[in-house]
């Protein structure tokens, strides 16, 4: 039987007993004050579904207040449907297909997304690595900058009217890949030694192994791990052994590669001010990935836990 299938797809009252027992694993709590104990369901013919009452503060609610959820006007069991399929879609699902699959409009299908992603949004964890693991980095570039590109570099050299454009006008992105493991990924203004060299300090372990290519990027980055080894693309070398380390940055390639295909395959256009979102979006995926034992229905669980304290409405979705 289809995954797509079960009850809590396609029923309303049954998607909210869904998402309140991964909500409220032990019980309901009110989003007003806090308190779980005298909580009482409303049972009115009137009443909404899922609702509840709180007699410490004597306010009602449901399990969408204080989420990604609330204000929504779709059906619980629709969000569930787009919460699985951005789940166990490798290379994320566009707005458009949303709004064909779930019978919503184009503008629902895309605040939908972007509720998701929020939810999908991690933080707070300690540093990748440490005492003798592996962590890759590597930097990339996706979209244009806004704005007219500029004509001149840092020296007021003109650029070359032809060849390959330079990094200059494009979007930064900094990964950092533990190998085997999690991965996290930033959206930088700019991509230099400086802002570089910060985010290692401040995500990396220090007694962690860092693998990059021969980018100046990464030039003094051995001062902030135990160890930096690189390996040189222009001169054709991709990857090699040091003792018993494999030496190589194909993991985090690996990565942009998943990425790049599911920017330009698949969503085909993102603003510079959502895209820290698409990225947080394949992060999730790939540290919830089957070859770490989560399949789609245990990642779509992961993003239900991830929904409180996340509102988003569409004014700020759209502020810069």
């Amino acid at each position: 039987m289809s995954v797509l299938s079960e009850k809590h797809f396609h029923d309303e009252a049954a998607a909210y007993r869904f998402v309140e027992a991964r909500v409220w694993p032990n019980g309901p709590v009110c989003p007003h004050c806090g308190g779980k104990e005298r909580i009482g369901k409303m049972k009115g013919k009137s009443t909404r579904i899922g609702t509840y009452k709180c007699y410490h503060c004597r306010k009602p609610f449901t399990v969408k207040v204080g989420t990604i959820f609330e204000s929504s006007h779709v059906k619980m069991h629709l969000w569930l449907q787009a919460i699985f399929l951005i789940a166990s879609s490798k290379k994320g699902i566009s707005a458009n297909q949303l709004h064909r699959t779930l019978g919503v409009t184009l503008k629902t299908a895309w605040f939908m997304g972007h509720r998701i992603r929020e939810a999908m949004r991690e933080g707070g964890f300690g540093p990748l690595g440490g005492s003798g693991q592996i962590v890759e980095a590597d930097e990339t570039y996706y979209g244009k900058k806004a704005g007219p590109a500029p004509t001149t570099n840092t020296r007021g050299q003109p650029f070359a009217k032809k060849g390959k454009g330079g990094p200059s006008h494009k979007r930064a992105i900094l990964s950092l890949v533990e190998r085997g493991g999690r991965v996290r990924t930033f959206h930088i203004a700019q991509a230099n030694k400086q802002n570089v060299t910060d985010l290692v300090n401040a995500n990396v372990h220090r007694e962690s192994v860092l693998m990059t290519d021969e980018s100046r990027l990464y030039g003094d980055i051995h001062k902030s791990v135990g160890q930096h080894l690189s390996t040189r693309h222009s001169a054709g070398e991709y990857a090699r052994e040091e003792g018993e380390l494999a030496v190589h940055s194909n993991s985090v390639e690996s990565y942009f590669s998943i990425f790049k295909r599911g920017m330009r395959g698949t969503y085909q256009h993102c603003a510079e001010k959502h895209l820290h979102r698409y990225l947080a979006e394949f992060d999730f995926r790939h540290n919830r990935r089957v070859a770490l034992g989560v399949n789609d229905q245990a990642r779509a669980n992961h993003i239900l836990t991830g929904i409180v304290g996340k509102r988003l409405t569409y004014e700020t979705t759209q502020a810069r």
